[in-house]
């Protein structure tokens, strides 16, 4: 028998959890059925859009702790804050 040879991928390894997934089925539902709603509080209006219904459910996983890897900008998004001037003002 032939020994199998490791391949340079990465390990198949989960990278979103089944929490993180049932939120997104669920987004997905509330989508198809007309309740789900953008904004912070629901006043934005219809979600309409699917990848919008799932990155709905990835935010709403990320916020009750399952595991879902980081946004793609959101490490930019830190790092980006306001420069100040080195002018002093007199």
């Amino acid at each position: 028998m032939a020994a199998k040879k490791r391949s340079s991928r990465k390990s198949s390894r989960r990278k979103y959890s089944k929490g993180a997934s049932k939120r997104v089925e669920s987004a997905m539902r509330r989508r198809k059925r007309g309740t789900l709603r953008r904004g912070k509080s629901g006043h934005g209006g219809k979600v309409k859009s699917r990848k919008q219904a799932i990155a709905i459910g990835l935010s709403e996983a990320r916020k009750k702790g399952a595991k879902v890897p980081a946004r793609k900008g959101a490490s930019r998004r830190k790092s980006s804050g306001r420069k100040r001037s080195s002018r002093s003002k007199s």
